[in-house]
């Protein structure tokens, strides 16, 4: 099975990226909504994680992967919620604004843009492409 790409969302005053720099790893936890939990137990270790910071930054910050596979959060007795470990793997060259990515034709179907309020989400591989050029890296 080949690694997948996804997008995890922060609020930066919350648990920012340097913050991930600095503590090595975090468990990817708090998550609610039911898509977002769906994509979150899909989660393999090794999988590329875009961290996007919300509020009023609004953009794709650093690149995380994940350490583990998904498992069961020990903190929900009901068993259905998921975590993740993830660690982080560099700071991009620039952020990647929202703005910058819904003003490019090739994102329309990006959930990023489709369904805004999604937390966990995931990437293809030419979306990960196209936001590593936008940060000032080729894919």
């Amino acid at each position: 099975m080949t690694a997948m790409n996804w997008l995890f969302k922060e609020e930066p005053a919350n648990y920012s990226f340097d913050a991930l720099v600095k503590d090595e790893q975090t468990i990817w936890s708090g998550v609610k909504n039911p898509l977002a939990q769906k994509h979150l137990h899909a989660v393999k270790k090794g999988d590329r994680i875009f961290y996007y910071h919300t509020g009023n930054e609004k953009a794709v910050v650093g690149i995380a992967k994940a350490l583990a596979d998904a498992y069961a959060d020990p903190a929900d007795k009901t068993g259905r919620a998921a975590v993740v470990d993830v660690g982080p793997v560099k700071k991009l060259p620039r952020p990647v604004t929202l703005a910058e990515i819904k003003a490019d034709p090739s994102f329309k179907t990006f959930p990023l843009v489709r369904i805004s309020r999604l937390s966990v989400m995931p990437v293809t591989d030419a979306e990960w492409k196209r936001i590593e050029a936008m940060a000032g890296r080729a894919g």
